[in-house]
């Protein structure tokens, strides 16, 4: 609509809907909106209330895992103790509670004693704690990581604790694995055995033709390294990022994983 100015403008001023706004509450008078209709109408923080608070029983079923980092002198324990709801009925779930950490060394006293603290508590909460694993397996030490017995790599010392908490989950059935198919497992194996057959027979040749003590050939036999779960893998093998273990070697041309079948030829 074309509103014509017979007047001179001395002035002018931009009305914002803020000003609309405030205007509008001007004019209605305080008295007459309740008080319960403001509070109301007040934004809230998206906060989700748990369900009822569970007491502390006095007696907690766990277990205790040992970390003997290169990064602490000595080794520290992780007690994780557990929590049965629904005890006796067919509905009998397991879930952690609380989590405690003991070392002699006392280097990391502080932050240990703040990461437990925080972890129990939302261990109380309830609710999908599996989060934390992804969390604090994805802290990084900007000194570098190391490897664990075995050629799993851990990038961190908290890293490590969230591998423990993992494990821990895993055999009270919150986390489950996804297992490998039988086509899988089978590929894998005929993999592993094509690899030890092909290191079998360079070894045969190479005590054949050499006269003199040289570095092993790539590929020879090797002593093996056995894991925490039962498998060997060779010492020269080199780090899968999809597994995280020292299981990668070289088959035809073509990087391999012995533990998890990864392969980078697909």
């Amino acid at each position: 609509m074309a509103v014509k100015i017979d007047k001179k403008i001395k002035g002018y001023s931009v009305l914002t809907p803020e000003d609309k706004a405030r205007e509008a509450a001007a004019a209605i008078p305080t008295a007459s909106v309740p008080r319960e209709t403001v509070e109301k109408e007040t934004p809230q923080d998206n906060i989700i209330q748990m369900h009822e608070r569970i007491e502390r029983p006095e007696v907690l079923i766990g277990s205790t895992y040992k970390i003997k980092s290169p990064l602490v002198e000595h080794a520290m324990y992780v007690t994780i103790n557990d929590i049965v709801l629904n005890a006796g009925t067919e509905h009998e779930l397991r879930r952690p509670f609380e989590i405690f950490v003991n070392s002699k060394s006392m280097e990391h006293f502080q932050w240990i004693v703040a990461l437990t603290r925080i972890m129990s508590a939302v261990f109380r909460k309830g609710g999908d704690v599996t989060f934390l694993v992804d969390e604090m397996k994805a802290v990084f030490d900007p000194r570098g990581g190391y490897f664990k017995a075995g050629g799993v790599y851990m990038p961190s010392l908290v890293a490590e604790l969230g591998a423990i908490v993992e494990e821990h989950m895993k055999s009270i059935g919150l986390i489950h694995d996804p297992e490998m198919s039988a086509h899988q497992r089978a590929i894998l194996a005929e993999k592993r055995k094509q690899y030890e057959d092909r290191a079998k027979k360079n070894s045969d040749v190479t005590e054949t033709v050499t006269v003199a003590p040289a570095a092993p050939a790539q590929g020879a036999a090797e002593d093996i390294a056995v894991t925490g779960d039962g498998a060997s893998f060779p010492p020269s093998a080199t780090l899968c990022h999809k597994c995280s273990t020292k299981a990668l070697v070289i088959m035809d041309g073509c990087a391999t994983c012995l533990n998890c079948g990864y392969s980078k030829c697909g």
